[in-house]
């Protein structure tokens, strides 16, 4: 059966787009000596990481929510996994080499930009620094891993009855906060419940030539320690994968009419109140652990919505357009700050108003690259590509709806 649009969850896509963007204008922009003055130390705490972490704790959930809307029982799993990669690796690569170009990046030292290429790099401590390369794309790994469980994850997900999601919708959330807590009292890190995500300043008030995550010093250094806590329980796969399955779980929800609001104020007052909340908890809990079940009600009341007909700003077609782009827009960003920081920014000195006209260049600079992308790049490869014949077992032939693919603009975001 053909399920319908939903248009709503492609616009919201950009708000999510649009935070990361915000706190890595404010911190990868190495303006100073802004950066050094008190004007940024009050920007940055009413602007702390956990926006940009908000942005992607969306993504997880949304991905979960919109790969579950898509997939069809019966589907050839090697054409969803060659769709997930097609989806993926393509704007990923440009985005790197862009990256690397602008960057530097010393490719003798494989370590730096093997692990980033092939998607591994959060896997382990040293590569998630030393191997970021683009910041943004350690989210894909923890995508990777969530479509590579989701097809084998489905005979367990159908058998929950439909009476059952919501204890089920609870249990995740439990793990979700068993894992953090855990993290939190056994593993080495950060106790304290200051926003400490704040760039990595350098001597002198002349803005340099580079971010320090972009710098070629940061690429020489043998070992770039992470602290433990903050990597398991923020860029570590394994833990945010309960994330995706929420949003699969708020998916069934809302296709089985287990989910009837359609009032937005509610859910948004929640994340906005739950956001609030990682002010006050440690880094392991500012991350997503929070925001995790606010997101959920924010994505399946979207749906419920789209359902119902309702229309709203992010069913408009602008929205709708900046959704589809916001894959790219998220992926680009950090390597058009690069270029910028190296074209212009660097060598030079600004206060609040140059940040703030540098930010807005690398906005639209950003914008206009991912919708080049987009349609040179990803919509070729997907409408050449995407639905190639690949040979299925006999218990798993290959069939497509005749909708909009939703999940196939949802490559995962994402900081």
């Amino acid at each position: 059966m053909k399920r319908r649009n939903l248009p709503s969850l492609t616009g919201a896509r950009w708000w999510a787009a649009f935070a990361v963007f915000v706190l890595h204008a404010l911190v990868f922009l190495p303006v100073y000596p802004f950066q050094k003055s008190s004007t940024f130390e009050t920007i940055h705490r009413f602007v702390p990481m956990q926006l940009g972490a908000a942005g992607v704790t969306f993504f997880f959930v949304l991905s979960g929510f919109v790969i579950y809307w898509a997939f069809r029982p019966g589907s050839s799993i090697p054409q969803f996994y060659w769709r997930r990669a097609l989806k993926i690796y393509p704007t990923h690569i440009v985005a790197a080499v862009v990256f690397v170009i602008a960057a530097s990046v010393p490719l003798s030292r494989t370590v730096v930009w093997v692990p980033n290429l092939l998607l591994v790099h959060t896997w382990v401590p040293k590569w998630t620094m030393v191997g970021g390369l683009n910041v943004p794309s350690w989210s894909l790994c923890a995508e990777i891993l969530f479509y590579a469980c989701f097809p084998l994850s489905m005979p367990l997900i159908s058998r929950i009855k439909s009476n059952q999601l919501w204890w089920a919708f609870g249990v995740l959330v439990l793990v979700i906060a068993t894992i953090h807590v855990s993290y939190f009292l056994l593993v080495d890190g950060p106790r304290g419940i200051g926003n400490i995500f704040a760039p990595r300043l350098l001597p002198g008030d002349v803005s340099p030539m580079f971010e320090i995550h972009a710098s070629p010093a940061w690429f020489a250094q043998d070992d770039i320690p992470v602290s433990p806590s903050y990597w398991l329980s923020y860029t570590f796969p394994l833990s945010r994968l309960p994330e995706f399955f929420v949003g699969v779980l708020a998916a069934r929800m809302v296709l089985e009419g287990y989910w009837r609001n359609i009032r937005l104020a509610p859910p948004l007052t929640g994340l906005a109140v739950a956001f609030a909340a990682t002010w006050v908890v440690p880094i392991n809990f500012k991350m997503s652990a929070l925001l995790v079940v606010p997101v959920a009600a924010v994505v399946a009341t979207l749906a419920a919505r789209d359902l119902a007909g309702i229309e709203g700003v992010n069913s408009s077609r602008p929205m709708v357009w900046l959704g589809d782009i916001s894959y790219a827009f998220y992926m680009i960003q950090f390597p058009v700050m690069v270029v910028v920081t190296r074209l212009f920014i660097g060598g030079n000195a600004y206060d609040f108003a140059g940040w703030l006209f540098w930010a807005a260049v690398s906005l639209v600079l950003s914008v206009a690259a991912a919708h080049l992308i987009y349609i040179a790049v990803d919509q070729p490869l997907m409408k050449r590509f995407a639905r190639r014949p690949i040979p299925s077992s006999r218990h798993g032939r290959s069939r497509h709806s005749s909708t909009r693919d939703v999940a196939g603009n949802t490559a995962g975001v994402r900081q």
